[in-house]
């Protein structure tokens, strides 16, 4: 593991915490802490909320190290912490709406968890309704009745290699059309 320094390029400071390191990230915690926090706090103007979203920024980086392509370090910092901000004055301004209505703000959080993750099933059930018929029942098996690859192939009368393959077909599609609706959402998000 290469040994981090202050004068580490962004791309050095990428490939390190692509790999796990966790000296990659102090460093870009420390290079990017002030920078993100003047952008939150220009836009959120409150210290104390600035600060909690730039701590979630740097925490969704963490989480997400392995799975997200970064091409420039500040470009996807300074994005992150736009679209936070944004995300907190939609839900305040939707809560201030919502008080002023008289609705419980613990019933209508509790509500937009269930559309999101309704919205969610609904778009996953139509990728899945797009894949080739034979695709499509193999991962319906898989997922929604919990059969094994061996009951699968059983089942439909296939060898468990076809039936791994589909699944892995399915997986593959799965996981291009997320990339692609959290990239319609990011996009959408800071429009």
């Amino acid at each position: 593991m290469m040994d981090l320094q202050a004068n580490q390029s962004e791309s050095e400071l990428i490939l390190g915490l692509t790999n796990g390191s966790e000296k990659a990230f102090e460093e870009i915690y420390n290079r990017y802490w002030k920078r993100l926090l003047g952008i939150a706090l220009s836009h959120a103007q409150d210290e104390v909320i600035a600060e909690e979203m730039v701590q979630e920024v740097f925490v969704s980086l963490w989480e997400r190290r392995g799975k997200v392509e970064i091409i420039s370090l500040s470009a996807y910092l300074a994005k992150a912490v736009k679209f936070a901000v944004f995300n907190y004055k939609l839900k305040e301004r939707r809560q201030k709406n919502l008080l002023a209505a008289g609705y419980n703000l613990d019933y209508v959080q509790l509500d937009e968890s269930r559309i999101y993750a309704r919205f969610l099933e609904e778009y996953l059930a139509g990728v899945v309704d797009s894949l080739p018929e034979k695709c499509q029942v193999v991962f319906k098996y898989s997922r929604e009745d919990g059969l094994s690859a061996a009951e699968i192939s059983n089942e439909l009368g296939i060898s468990v290699k076809t039936v791994e393959g589909h699944l892995t077909k399915a997986l593959r599609v799965i996981r291009l059309s997320l990339k692609d609706l959290n990239m319609l959402l990011s996009i959408w998000f800071t429009l």
